[in-house]
């Protein structure tokens, strides 16, 4: 059973760029879509970012648009989404996701496992 875990979440400024990573054991990431999502307190998860198994497609939602950015090293095991210009809105814990179902209408659907997340607070 593939096992995510993300990092390199913490405390940043308004305006400022953090990155985090979800690295895979147990199973490699290669053949799999992977996603980004995220939890504000009191909010709901939502959807943040989205990249197929090479890389070439990526998804993002409108609020995170231009900012964000996913990428991933299938030789690492690892997907990664910079974050720049963060907002204090982009306080949230982020979750990684193996294998988000995109669809043709709405967000990408999450698959099965996720990581336990990361927290990224963005003081203004």
């Amino acid at each position: 059973q593939v096992q995510l875990v993300e990092s390199g979440g913490g405390l940043v400024q308004a305006g400022g760029s953090l990155r985090v990573s979800c690295a895979a054991s147990g199973g490699t990431l290669s053949s799999y879509a992977m996603g980004w999502f995220r939890q504000a307190p009191g909010k709901e998860r939502e959807f943040v970012a989205f990249i197929n198994w090479s890389g070439g497609i990526r998804k993002y939602s409108d609020s995170v648009l231009g900012r964000f950015t996913i990428s991933r090293d299938n030789a690492k095991n690892t997907v990664y989404l910079q974050m720049n210009s963060l907002k204090p809105e982009d306080t949230a814990v982020y979750y990684c996701n193996l294998d988000p179902l995109l669809r043709r209408i709405g967000d990408p659907a999450p698959g099965r496992y996720w990581g336990q997340g990361t927290q990224v607070t963005v003081s203004s």
